[in-house]
């Protein structure tokens, strides 16, 4: 067992902050991600709260303040669960950086997505026991890791719009696959906020505030934002994760012998919506065949796709594209979406095999 309880096999970028994905064999066919095998996302070091003396604070536009125990949100408030597929903003960063190099950050594979079932309670509710203000139109999530990244070093604090805060699906969640939080994913507690970039699932939640305004924080005012666009020079704050596709096995660069060779990747939709289909391609993109798809677990969470092609030997180039229910596809290519700090490549996943 590795570090964090994580499996031997992680590819570790960093030990601290901690940030790690698994293999691609260890995501193929599995709806579900063992708490082992989940990757890993932080910003600083990973605190260590006791969850005796931890408390919720609800403040800001709000008529009655909270100070919340984790039993008085399990007393007082409605358990609920979902399973939610968490995907970090730089997924598939690797493949931007093929285009162009992104100096200092993360080279994340495929592995930066993963699927679990959180419960928890509905933010929702909490949020309406303390009798949000009418003006409050964002909701902002602080919690204590100090990020030596930021500008200057803080505490990680960002926010979602009211709006999204307060649909049912937002959990303010203790358990995953049911058992408590390991330390790594945010005991005692974090928010899970489906279909939306990993950022805004906060881990470590001690505070959650109603404003008029975003938050403050470095990661909402200068992180996971893509340049340009109606904000002007401080780009447009990244949320909803769009359309997406992987391919996890065989992995890139990988021998395989000619003949039927089996493909797998997972695809997932952003919020509310679902895959419609998947095809490979082996030729450029000319020919397309399609690949067999897991039904949904619900909307936003991945599904598993899989296909045997028939390989002759020699270098084979695999391409794989998604279409959501909406009838919304896939760029081609990622020099269309690069940008600097390589944030959501949502192109074709492409992998070169050798056929020997």
């Amino acid at each position: 067992m590795g570090i964090w309880g994580k499996r031997d096999d992680m590819v570790v970028h960093q030990q601290e902050p901690f940030n790690a994905e698994p293999p691609g064999g260890a995501l193929a066919g599995a709806r579900i991600t063992d708490v082992d095998t989940f990757y890993s996302r932080s910003h600083g070091p990973v605190p260590r709260l006791d969850p005796t003396d931890w408390r919720l604070t609800v403040d800001g536009l709000v008529a009655h303040p909270l100070r919340l125990s984790l039993a008085e949100l399990r007393d007082r408030f409605e358990e609920a669960g979902a399973t939610v597929t968490l995907q970090c903003a730089g997924n598939r960063r690797a493949g931007l950086m093929t285009v162009r190099d992104i100096p200092g950050e993360t080279p994340w594979g495929p592995g930066a997505a993963s699927t679990a079932r959180f419960h928890g309670v509905r933010l929702a509710d909490v949020l309406a026991h303390a009798g949000v203000a009418p003006e409050a139109a964002h909701i902002a999530f602080h919690a204590p890791d100090v990020s030596p990244s930021a500008d200057p070093p803080q505490p990680y604090d960002v926010s979602v719009p009211r709006e999204r805060a307060t649909e049912p699906d937002v959990l303010l969640a203790w358990a995953m696959n049911g058992a408590p939080l390991p330390d790594v994913h945010g005991a005692p507690l974090r928010v899970v906020v489906p279909g939306w970039i990993g950022a805004r699932s906060v881990k470590w939640l001690t505070r959650v505030t109603a404003r008029t305004t975003p938050s403050d924080g470095y990661f909402q005012t200068t992180a996971y934002r893509l340049p340009g666009g109606e904000a002007g020079a401080e780009g447009v704050a990244l949320g909803p994760f769009p359309l997406n596709c992987a391919v996890l096995t065989p992995q890139d660069g990988a021998l395989v012998a000619p003949g039927p060779v089996e493909v797998t990747g997972y695809a997932l939709a952003g919020q509310g919506r679902t895959v419609a289909r998947v095809e490979v391609s082996t030729d450029g993109g000319r020919a397309w065949f399609r690949a067999a798809l897991d039904e949904p677990a619900g909307p936003g969470v991945w599904q598993q796709w899989h296909i045997t092609l028939d390989l002759p030997s020699g270098d084979a180039d695999v391409l794989a594209r998604a279409w959501d229910t909406t009838g919304a596809g896939m760029p081609a290519s990622p020099a269309s979406l690069w940008n600097p700090k390589g944030y959501v490549n949502t192109s074709w996943p492409r992998v070169r095999l050798r056929v020997r």
